[in-house]
């Protein structure tokens, strides 16, 4: 019997993946890593070294590469090490003109491929030290065509080396670090605007106490010696001629002009800080209209103008008020008619219910030259002057402004009608 013939064992070749599976598969890989940057940038919870560590993990991991460094352009003068495999280089940094290969980087806003650190000029005593591979790969983030960081990486994991074709992938991730920082960088300059409206509102707060604290001592030191005048004027006017009582009169009507103006200036603060309280009392709009005109008819009889009270028909319900605010409202809207008018004209005050029967309005007529339509919305601003042909009386610009607000801290509503040449109508409604 002979001997059983030796079998042959057949050797299969290795089977190698499709050259179309690796080009899907690299190309999920690169997928999957841009949305994993993209998700790190838009974390809200993330800090900036933070977010730079994760993204510079997620490129290293897609690169198969085990060292690399974000760096960023500081004072256009330094690159300095913002996210690093080696904790202990963060911080580190070079001169932007210097003869580093980040550096050269970035000055030239071209990125590069070296296969051996250890034939290139550029690692006179570097390489071999902190690197155990030959390949580096260096790309710019570019805005604008002007550096403003670079991505390095080095020492390919396994026996392989990074190779040329890896720069085109590297080129990609630094467009998106650059989203990273321009966003950094919008979100920095926000915060130091932020911080320079906080410091300018804190300085505007500052000088509006300083501003109120001065009308204050104003209004205080201006009371005694404007009563000792109004005193001494009273006393003066139970002996004075005939012949001087207009000159008593005039001294007597500036006094109050000076003490209603400082009164004005004083709450205006008071309401614009919300701390004036109202004082209501329930008054007969008949009597408030006597007395607004009682105290003006000084100043209209030097001007030669006569104030008429417009009587109605039925009889008007009483209404609840602050009476030495709206008194001070009425008198404010007819120096201002006042300021004005010519002599010989008339200047109406009166006082009717709304249509709704749920208000009353109170207005003062005059036969002035009338306010122009642009001007009508901004003449209850303040410091609003409306022509610069107006009298002394008219004042600084308060007046109408106080009505405005004190109308309004009734409730009310403040307005007028005006036609050019044939008078202006100021009125103001107050709720029953």
């Amino acid at each position: 019997m002979g001997k059983p013939k030796k079998q042959r064992t057949v050797k299969h070749p290795p089977q190698q993946e499709h050259p179309e599976n690796n080009r899907s598969s690299s190309r999920d890989r690169l997928q999957d890593s841009i949305f994993k940057i993209a998700k790190s940038i838009n974390s809200k919870r993330a800090n900036k070294k933070r977010q730079l560590k994760e993204i510079l993990e997620i490129i290293l991991d897609y690169l198969g590469a085990e060292q690399g460094s974000i760096m960023l352009v500081e004072k256009r003068k330094y690159l300095e090490v913002q996210a690093a495999s080696r904790p202990e280089i963060i911080g580190m940094r070079q001169p932007l003109k210097g003869e580093s290969v980040a550096s050269w980087v970035a000055q030239n806003g071209k990125a590069l491929f070296i296969p051996d650190i250890a034939k290139d000029k550029r690692f006179p005593s570097r390489g071999g030290a902190s690197y155990r591979k030959n390949s580096l790969l260096s790309a710019p983030i570019l805005n604008k065509g002007r550096a403003i960081g670079v991505i390095n990486v080095t020492d390919k994991t396994g026996t392989k080396e990074l190779l040329q074709e890896d720069i085109t992938c590297l080129i990609d991730f630094s467009s998106m670090l650059l989203w990273l920082v321009i966003q950094q960088n919008l979100n920095a300059e926000l915060k130091k605007q932020r911080n320079t409206l906080r410091q300018r509102n804190k300085e505007l707060r500052r000088h509006e106490e300083i501003r109120a604290e001065l009308s204050k001592t104003l209004l205080h030191d201006l009371k005694g010696p404007l009563a000792e005048v109004v005193a001494n004027l009273d006393i003066i006017s139970y002996s004075i001629d005939e012949d001087n009582r207009e000159f008593l009169e005039s001294a007597q009507i500036a006094c109050d002009r000076a003490v209603r103006m400082a009164s004005n200036l004083v709450s205006v603060d008071k309401i614009e800080d919300g701390k004036l309280k109202l004082l209501k009392e329930d008054i007969s709009p008949v009597n408030l209209l006597q007395e607004s005109i009682s105290s003006i008819k000084g100043l209209a009889k030097i001007k030669g103008v006569e104030l008429l009270l417009e009587q109605t028909t039925e009889p008007l319900p009483r209404i609840q008020l602050d009476r030495t605010m709206i008194l001070r409202v009425m008198q404010n809207l007819l120096t201002n008619s006042l300021g004005y008018t010519e002599s010989g004209t008339t200047i109406s005050i009166g006082c009717q219910p709304n249509k709704s029967g749920k208000k009353l309005e109170f207005y003062v007529q005059d036969q002035g030259p009338g306010i122009p339509a642009a001007q009508q919305e901004s003449i209850f601003e303040k410091y609003a002057r409306v022509s610069q042909h107006q009298d002394s009386l008219v004042g600084t610009g308060l007046g109408l402004y106080f009505c405005r607000l004190a109308v309004e801290l009734h409730r009310g509503k403040i307005g007028i009608e005006s036609t050019l040449a044939e008078g202006s109508r100021f009125f103001f409604t107050l709720p029953l």
